[in-house]
């Protein structure tokens, strides 16, 4: 890979990454302002977050850019070209140990972020395991006052298919496994400690973990954390989101009809029993701060419902965050029409774009300044090509430039500025001026 390119690969995962963390610090901002409201508001706004390091607003915009006909510089196969090469002085033969260090840049970062992804890959396949080693010493029952209470609890949260109920002989928590087929592994010792009205709070409590689908949610944010393990930012959406998750479980409980002191009991009583999961795709009962539940669970609900007005600002919000970048896209894809006249055709309206050939004369250069040097580049020692589209119009001056190849090192800015003083003779077609679409390869060179 060239410098070009990791230069540009670089600057997208860059970009991509404070737009994710301004877009889950706004989340963080709007989750404070709903902190009288129901956790699952809260949750929601934390899931929008972290599905924000997944989706690249750039990915957006270039599907804004696809809905219309934008004006599309030929760059693999152009129309024209001219090859400029730049005048520059002799460089020392000094190398610093940044301008050393920086070709071996793009290949340590690589490896440096495969080690992490590595490492978090690792540690959450030995969790896994500790659940998968359960899950194998378990066994299916389809009857019982667990199963009776299980399934009556379903038909309440309208549950379509039924889920799998398992007796385990080890002493893990309570706990849905599974996304697409879930599974309720019991501890088997633990229901004898337990009396009807805690054993029916704490399935209800797992019955809303399968309805609000949260282990496949906690999935997709493992797998953000793997790919973007070095930010701390991921981390704490995780914790973040555990925490609103088992607050929304323990509302829909409450909601139920279950007695506050009951379901608190029932939870203390797993705790003593039972050893959490390791795992936060495996949804269980004593996850998040257990004091604080405990306090929460406690208190007379005073959790508000949305208001009308706070249900359509956050509408706004959902819209806009998806069809902004969209909308960006559209307006930023210039509407020209560049289709190549026929020979013999019609004259074109003036705004008509053209290509070289069918009839059109390729424009000749009548002036071209030298482009410059960065002093970044010159002491890295920097070079490569930078692809300059541009329209030359019917006056033979350089309109709409703008780099289709990126370089980077501020020698973009330098190509771009560089062609803006050209002057064209221009192209014709049957005797008359028009304006045409050209490539300009601006070719940084050390000597």
């Amino acid at each position: 890979m060239n410098h070009e390119s990791v230069f540009a690969l670089l600057t997208a995962i860059a970009n991509h990454l404070w737009q994710s963390t301004l877009f889950a610090g706004l989340a963080a901002l709007v989750a404070l302002a709903l902190r009288k409201n129901h956790a699952r508001v809260r949750y929601q706004l934390w899931l929008a977050a972290s599905l924000k390091f997944l989706i690249p607003f750039a990915l957006l915009i270039r599907l804004g850019g696809h809905l219309t006909t934008p004006y599309r510089p030929a760059e693999t196969q152009p129309a024209f070209y001219f090859l400029i090469r730049t005048v520059s002085q002799p460089f020392t033969q000094t190398r610093s140990l940044t301008a050393s260090l920086l070709p071996l840049l793009p290949g340590i970062l690589a490896s440096l972020w495969l080690c992490g992804f590595v490492t978090v890959i690792v540690l959450t396949w030995l969790r896994w395991r500790r659940v998968t080693v359960a899950m194998g010493d378990a066994q299916l029952i389809s009857q019982g006052r667990e199963v009776d209470a299980l399934r009556r609890l379903e038909r309440i949260a309208g549950l379509r298919k039924p889920i799998a109920f398992c007796i385990s002989p080890r002493s893990l928590e309570p706990g849905i496994f599974g996304i697409i087929r879930p599974v309720l592994l019991w501890p088997a010792a633990i229901s004898q400690r337990l009396r009807d009205a805690h054993l029916e709070a704490i399935l209800a409590h797992e019955v809303w973990h399968v309805r609000r689908r949260d282990n496949l949610a906690a999935a997709t944010h493992m797998l953000v954390e793997a790919l973007f393990w070095f930010h701390p930012l991921v981390w704490w959406l995780g914790a973040r989101l555990i925490e609103e998750r088992e607050r929304a479980c323990d509302e829909e409980v409450l909601r139920l009809g279950n007695p506050p002191h009951v379901y608190a009991e029932s939870i203390l009583k797993t705790c003593e029993f039972c050893m959490g999961s390791p795992l936060p795709c495996v949804s269980g009962v004593t996850g998040a701060d257990l004091k604080q539940r405990i306090v929460r669970i406690m208190t007379p609900d005073s959790a508000m419902k949305l208001t009308l007005a706070r249900k359509l600002l956050l509408g706004a919000m959902a819209i806009g965050a998806l069809a902004g970048p969209i909308l960006v896209g559209l307006v930023k894809a210039p509407l020209v029409n560049a289709e190549s006249p026929q020979a013999g055709a019609a004259p074109a309206p003036r705004n008509q774009i053209y290509h070289i050939g069918g009839g059109v004369s390729a424009p000749s250069v009548v002036f071209a300044a030298d482009p410059e040097y960065t002093e970044k580049a010159r002491r890295a020692k920097y070079q490569g090509i930078c692809v300059v589209a541009l329209i030359v119009d019917e006056q033979g001056n350089p309109q709409r430039v703008q780099v289709v190849r990126h370089l980077g090192m501020g020698l973009d800015k330098k190509a771009v500025e560089a062609v803006r003083q050209y002057r064209f003779k221009p192209a014709m077609l049957r005797g008359k001026p028009v304006p045409v679409e050209v490539n300009i390869e601006v070719n940084f060179k050390i000597y």
